[in-house]
């Protein structure tokens, strides 16, 4: 018999169109192995989902009045967890039975940072989301395993990041890390998150046994490429060593190029100009950062990256996004370069 799980509460939050909430919290709360409740933010559901949620037993609803974004929204609703554990879940995600138990136990064993878990596609279960998301030293990042068979990922590891889609921590380790950066309001805290868990001497660690399905949509949010392009240079900025910086300064620019040339014939540049502008506008606020993460960091990055990130952009033919191979050969080459020359 199972050992029974520490107490846990779940974080989920609500946005717009929810068609699986109910479905979500349900699961949530038929865990088991675990005692577990749940904490629901409500940032602007419009499917009514969360009044139907309202009132159960197990269920804490929590209304900002606002949107307060993936990060505002998890850090309110870590301030209302009772649970030993934090287990954050998307609204579009369903847990299979045994899920939150063994992210629970996963994120209490010696070392842990975060526990991610088996996120599988919701009409194709026995298909991969994430087993874990790699990180490039550019700051990209990208579901780790998407459409590989299920199979190819039964064995437990320690990865680079951890999926938001499903995630737990200790909730002393989260107030310890003091959550997510919220200027961030959503995409890429996650990478940021369990990046600082790596600078603090603790594991991320991928749990096969923790299956949960995901909705995944690539492209929910109206403003995702701004938020996704201006929180991955926060990313670099605050995380990485001043000497790492430079050395990665010629393909951050050339990469910072070709993307705003992109975005330009695709009809986004105003949102990459957007993000440019914001930094400045914040730079004080980013410097502020920076002096923080940097100061509580326990680990170089001479320790740390060069066996967490990788060099080779490989999001998997399912995202419908490729880097040519020539390019990619030479940011891997560069990557491998800095490692020997600079990361000694």
């Amino acid at each position: 018999m199972s050992t029974r799980a520490p107490r846990t509460t779940a974080l989920v939050l609500a946005y717009g169109d929810e068609p699986v909430l109910v479905e979500c919290v349900e699961a949530i709360l038929s865990s088991e192995d675990v005692d577990v409740d749940v904490v629901l933010v409500d940032n602007g559901c419009t499917s009514g989902a969360v009044d139907e949620l309202a009132g159960r037993p197990g269920i804490t609803v929590v209304r900002p009045g606002e949107n307060t974004g993936f990060a505002g929204g998890c850090n309110l609703a870590a301030r209302h967890a009772r649970g030993e554990v934090l287990v954050l879940v998307n609204g579009d995600a369903v847990v299979r039975p045994g899920a939150i138990a063994a992210l629970s136990r996963a994120a209490c064993l010696p070392g842990a940072g975060l526990a991610t878990s088996s996120l599988r596609l919701y009409e194709r279960p026995d298909h991969m989301n994430s087993a874990g998301n790699p990180v490039h030293y550019l700051g990209l990042s990208w579901a780790g395993g998407l459409g590989d068979p299920a199979t190819a990922h039964a064995e437990p590891r320690d990865v680079a990041s951890g999926s938001g889609a499903a995630l737990a921590v200790r909730r002393d380790t989260w107030e310890a890390l003091d959550g997510f950066w919220e200027p961030m309001f959503a995409y890429c805290e996650d990478a940021e998150l369990s990046l600082r868990c790596w600078q603090r001497g603790l594991n991320v660690r991928y749990v096969p046994d923790a299956v949960v399905l995901h909705r995944y949509e690539f492209s929910r949010n109206p403003t995702k490429n701004y938020l996704l392009e201006r929180n991955r240079l926060l990313l670099l900025l605050t995380l990485l060593e001043r000497r790492t910086l430079l050395a990665i300064l010629p393909p951050v620019v050339g990469l910072e190029l070709a993307i705003w040339a992109i975005a330009a014939r695709q009809g986004w540049g105003r949102d990459k100009v957007r993000g440019w502008r914001w930094i400045w506008q914040h730079r004080r606020e980013v410097r502020a950062r920076r002096a923080e993460v940097q100061a509580a960091r326990t680990r170089t990055d001479a320790d740390l990256l060069p066996g967490l990130l990788t060099g080779r952009v490989t999001p998997g033919e399912d995202t419908g996004l490729s880097v040519p191979g020539p390019l990619n050969a030479l940011a891997a080459t560069y990557w491998s370069l800095v490692r020997r020359v600079v990361l000694r």
